[in-house]
């Protein structure tokens, strides 16, 4: 059994009236969950395009939603300071009935912190900010109020490193996100992770697993190929077969039972195409109930 989420690149033209249409249909579509990124400008060289502010736009999400779980995947921590992060997480996680996901992280792209004044610092000192502001996060959300509905509100935590990524998430997350749809390498770290979970006297059951991965659906061929012409890199079916989840309905529904029995909980699905609203409807019919 695995669920299904829409995950929106903020960052890639996203508007207000984009992201209202989005929130609305996936909520009423039956999607488990819906995040979006947390970024300040285009990362693939067009800052001319739409990139709303991420906690405005989860706010809105709390208005426009009634069932999805919504959040951000993820917020940096360099981005704000973690207290603040935390009221703000607090404030959505009221407006939405306690259906909030903190997605948080390190932050990892050079260019937009340097594009917007935002200090960059190494990777050992912005994974000492990861591992302090969980914790600073937790204490403002014991010492303010309104307080979170589900306090604390189930933190999600990403990446694959051996060395500190997976002790913090077996410490410290409700979801792990492996953002490559990778059979072996997921194999690998989930076994160390639940490692480290039975080491610290934790159930590993009791983390979620989720995946990350881009998808092209249509109930045939010509539908897939008619996606690709808006897409428009030439070669992409067949490049992306593996790196994504590509094909029919039943095609995908398929592939994500081979790595639900891996241990995948939830697929987190990135929406590329953010006026496609067909291709949600379709993911909506023909592949939630078949992996369900």
């Amino acid at each position: 059994m695995a669920q299904v989420g829409i995950m929106i690149e903020g960052q890639e033209g996203l508007s207000w009236d984009r992201w209202r249409k989005i929130c609305l249909d996936t909520d009423r579509l039956g999607f488990a969950s819906l995040r979006r990124s947390d970024h300040f400008t285009s990362l693939n060289g067009r800052p001319d395009q739409d990139c709303i502010e991420t906690w405005i736009s989860l706010a809105l999400a709390a208005e426009w939603t009634k069932n999805i779980e919504i959040g951000p995947m993820v917020s940096p921590m360099t981005f704000r300071p973690p207290a603040l992060l935390a009221r703000m997480a607090a404030a959505v996680d009221v407006l939405a009935a306690g259906r909030l996901i903190l997605g948080v992280g390190a932050g990892w792209n050079e260019h937009e912190h340097t594009e917007f004044d935002i200090p960059f610092y190494t990777e050992t000192q912005r994974f000492d900010m990861l591992e302090a502001g969980i914790k600073t996060i937790r204490e403002t959300w014991n010492k303010s109020s309104p307080k979170p509905l589900r306090n604390p509100i189930p933190l999600l935590l990403g990446g694959k490193g051996v060395k500190r990524t997976l002790p913090l998430v077996a410490r410290e997350a409700s979801e792990w996100n492996y953002s490559k749809l990778d059979a072996d390498g997921y194999r690998q770290r989930r076994d160390l992770l639940e490692q480290r979970c039975r080491h610290i006297g934790r159930d590993p059951a009791s983390i979620r697993h989720s995946v990350m991965t881009g998808f092209l659906v249509g109930r045939n061929r010509t539908e897939l190929l008619d996606d690709l012409n808006e897409m428009s890199p030439e070669e992409v079916l067949e490049n992306r077969k593996e790196a994504w989840l590509v094909g029919t309905p039943e095609q995908i529904a398929e592939r994500m039972r081979e790595f639900g029995r891996l241990g995948i909980h939830l697929f987190m699905l990135q929406h590329w195409l953010l006026d496609d609203r067909e291709a949600l409807e379709l993911l909506a019919k023909e592949v939630i109930p078949a992996v369900a």
